[in-house]
């Protein structure tokens, strides 16, 4: 309820976008933001195009993340200086893009990412995007190709994807500019989609994932005009290359709200196709289980502050694919390694077809695979040899995910964590009887002797 009527106060107070496109500019004392909250690559950018004669903002999301109290990740800076202008204000920077024709300024560690404004989509009179000039359209899907057209800063604002992104910084004067009611809107606790919901889906697919990732993120209510859409353009992502598809989920899975973001795409249909996982816990309560712990540990490592590795989510993500898998190659008679193999070759070129997990990934998540059964060998000196293995610590974590959600015994985990701690004397009498058979020699015949008959004797005797 108070956010409903903080709602209508905020946006009684604005004044129409529609109506001449004029922003509502918040002084500092209505908005507290300093340039020292700002990175000061950032301020440096700005203060640098704004010498040069143009106008410069700190845009979107770093905006948006510091009016709640939340450390922006990066900053991006918007400006009404063409690519080429930009580059020639800042001697460490470079164009690139194709889609869409940006700088990166560099500034020690830090890049910065400056976008001219950009003009609104053109549409045909039955409201349908079109191509013309710099900016191209599928005709057949409505998606976004390339846009290169460049406008004024109202324009830029009105062409963005959600209202709380459409917020312009400006360090010199202090200001906010606000051209969609984003500040209101933020303060309401919703995520609207600025303009026609299910036109801004067909021209970029991919904000319906956007729109669930910062819905869950920033802790907004999905307003029912954005939502509405969703179901009947979902199969639209399809159309989408896969390395897109892989960026937008990496962030969603790393955004320290990934559990409550996996929900949220099962409830808005849009997890199908995306990762096996997010088919497959629907149906498996053993996967499910597993996915949402994994899941569950990647959110509280980012909470902490802890660094998380996006080769083991992934690994654990797919792992219920790939067991199922090499237990079907099992059944039909296949060597255990050798169908554990097959079944992870299987998982992962499959995946790729809507996903383009980075290759570079592979090796960490097959070795965290294929060491699982060697915990089950605990005699001899195969214990000793595990946990010389560079991949130890990860593969031990994963299988303690496994125990814990009732995969393996328990007891095993509890087993390798005090085998690990403890001294060579410990260890070996800790070593477990080896039942697992050894391969037996066949013991050759000696030839006998052309003359006697008798077994000759070796060389060497």
């Amino acid at each position: 309820m108070i956010r409903k009527f903080l709602h209508r106060v905020f946006r009684k107070a604005l004044p129409s976008h529609a109506e001449g496109h004029e922003p509502h500019i918040l002084p500092l004392k209505k908005h507290g933001i300093k340039p020292e909250h700002i990175s000061p690559c950032a301020f440096k950018v700005t203060e640098g195009l704004r010498q040069a004669g143009f106008k410069a903002f700190v845009v979107g999301g770093a905006v948006r993340d510091i009016l709640i109290g939340r450390e922006p990740k990066d900053f991006d800076v918007a400006t009404d200086a063409e690519p080429e202008q930009v580059r020639q204000v800042f001697r460490r920077s470079r164009i690139i893009g194709r889609r869409f024709r940006i700088v990166h300024v560099m500034c020690g560690q830090e890049t910065i990412e400056v976008s001219t404004f950009r003009a609104m989509q053109p549409v045909d009179e039955d409201g349908e995007p079109k191509s013309s000039g710099d900016r191209s359209t599928d005709q057949e899907s409505g998606r976004v190709l390339r846009d290169n057209v460049f406008g004024s800063q109202a324009e830029d604002a009105l062409r963005r994807d959600f209202t709380v992104n459409a917020l312009y910084y400006e360090p010199h004067k202090m200001e906010i500019w606000d051209y969609c009611h984003g500040v209101a809107d933020l303060k309401a606790g919703v995520l609207r989609v600025i303009g026609d919901p299910a036109r801004r889906y067909r021209e970029d697919p991919v904000r319906m994932l956007r729109a669930v990732r910062l819905s869950a993120k920033l802790g907004l209510q999905l307003d029912s005009a954005a939502r509405k859409p969703i179901h009947a353009l979902a199969a639209r992502l399809k159309d989408v290359p896969s390395a897109r598809i892989m960026v937008e989920m990496e962030k969603l899975l790393l955004s320290g709200h990934a559990q409550q973001s996996v929900e949220q795409l099962r409830k808005e249909n849009l997890h199908h196709g995306l990762l096996p996982l997010l088919d497959v816990i629907v149906e498996q309560p053993m996967g499910e289980r597993f996915v949402m712990l994994a899941l569950n540990k990647t959110d509280e490592r980012i909470a902490q502050g802890k660094p998380v590795s996006p080769p083991y989510l992934f690994a654990a993500l797919l792992w219920h694919e790939v067991l199922t898998t090499w237990n079907k190659f099992l059944e039909e008679g296949e060597r255990e390694q050798a169908a554990l193999f097959r079944a992870m070759d299987q998982v992962l070129d499959a995946q790729r077809e809507m996903l383009a997990i980075p290759r570079r990934y592979d090796v960490t998540m097959k070795e965290i695979w294929t060491l699982q059964p060697r915990f089950l060998q605990r005699g001899g000196s195969r214990p000793f040899r595990l946990l010389e293995h560079p991949r130890f610590r990860a593969a031990f974590d994963f299988m303690l995910m496994r125990g814990e959600s009732g995969e393996v015994d328990s007891e095993l985990g509890e087993w390798w964590e005090e085998f690990q701690h403890a001294d060579e004397s410990q260890q070996q009498r800790m070593l477990l009887a080896d039942d697992t058979p050894k391969k037996r020699r066949r013991k050759r015949k000696p030839k006998a002797s052309a003359a006697t008959g008798a077994p000759q004797q070796d060389a060497q005797s």
